[in-house]
């Protein structure tokens, strides 16, 4: 049988969110059934509830930072128990047999992974419906075990704001040694300097305001640069091997390619779209520099990653709020008014 649950859905550009009832897929065999503890709020969910990227569906549950309980397995689930806490973040099934997959890389596969919301079912053709609501259902492929002590609601945007910034520091190898910095103090950002610290990194922030040395070197970093200064931007030219890009809107990354390394790489993980400026290519034919992407991470990637914070203790830091209050968080998000991630205890859905 489907279950009938309550989520809160938008269901146009223009509209709030609101209290919505709507369908789950009926459990199969090597599903997991989830009730909903914490579910983080991702910049993603407020582009795609306004369809900034232009595929969004509704009506649409948003939600993709799921942390949860477990109230049912799957007569085959083995991994799984009922109590158990786990995660599930923004894919809850993929092809299973591309070459993608087949390296654990789901979520570059070549049929397209199946988003947690906005998605399409592969098997049944239901509509996926994410975590701003009271329960999921996904194949136990996906799910993922939270460690033991690791705060719940902190826990919840490591998901993907975690595995955002783990993939490419696991890429390109970062470890003790490694000079990496980090560009733009966010969600993402904020992640990528707890993790790249807690590799063994010598990690900097690029900021364009003053007043970050505080926060930042709290969260791990060991320098912050201006990047609005060419005294300072000089003085770290030719520095870091990573730079991880987190900014989320148009902006310029030429001035950050000549503060990379011979063999150096500028990866985008926040911003989706076309370039302005468009990139000069000059910087990165004489020092063989790279500009790349990088998506999410695969499921053995992100358990690496949750098991990781597990052992170090590391979470976002976040602002926990009620469901009912998702429509302000939005606005807030769009202020940066957040250190540094909004996360809902899904409890306030039954008050």
């Amino acid at each position: 049988m489907t279950m009938n649950v309550l989520g809160y859905a938008t269901h146009s550009p223009t509209d709030d969110l609101a209290p919505y009832r709507f369908e789950r897929r009926e459990p199969r065999t090597d599903d997991v059934v989830i009730e909903i503890l914490y579910c983080g709020v991702c910049h993603s969910d407020l582009h795609n509830a306004r369809n900034d990227w232009g595929h969004a569906v509704y009506p649409m549950v948003p939600g993709h930072e799921i942390i949860g309980r477990v109230l049912s397995v799957g007569p085959t689930v083995t991994r799984f128990k009922q109590g158990d806490h786990v995660g599930v973040g923004c894919m809850v099934d993929s092809c299973q047999h591309c070459e993608a997959c087949e390296k654990g890389h789901e979520q570059y596969c070549d049929e397209g992974s199946t988003y947690t919301y906005g998605g399409i079912d592969r098997h049944d053709r239901m509509p996926t419906y994410g975590g701003y609501s009271e329960n999921i259902v996904v194949s136990d492929k996906f799910v993922l075990k939270v460690p033991d002590g690791l705060d719940l609601a902190g826990a919840a945007p490591l998901l993907c704001a975690g595995i955002t910034t783990w993939s490419p520091l696991r890429h390109w190898k970062v470890g003790k040694g490694s000079k990496v910095a980090v560009v733009g103090l966010g969600g993402l950002g904020h992640m990528a300097l707890k993790l790249a610290n807690a590799l063994g990194a010598d990690v900097t922030l690029f900021s364009r305001s003053k007043g970050k040395e505080q926060d930042a070197g709290r969260l791990g970093a060991h320098k912050v640069v201006l990047s609005t200064e060419s005294e300072q931007m000089e003085a770290v030219k030719g520095r870091f091997d990573l730079i991880i890009d987190t900014v989320p809107y148009i902006h310029d990354v030429n001035p950050y390619l000549s503060t990379l390394s011979i063999d150096g790489t500028l990866v985008l993980v926040g911003y989706l779209g076309g370039l302005e400026p468009l990139l000069n290519t000059i910087p990165m034919i004489m020092g063989r520099k790279s500009v790349a992407g990088s998506l999410i991470g695969g499921i053995a990637e992100t358990q690496e990653m949750l098991d990781f914070c597990g052992q170090h203790g590391i979470t976002s830091d976040i602002e926990v709020i009620k469901i009912q209050e998702i429509n302000a968080a939005y606005e807030r998000m769009l202020k940066s008014d957040v250190k540094y991630r909004f996360v809902i205890d899904m409890a306030s859905l039954k008050g």
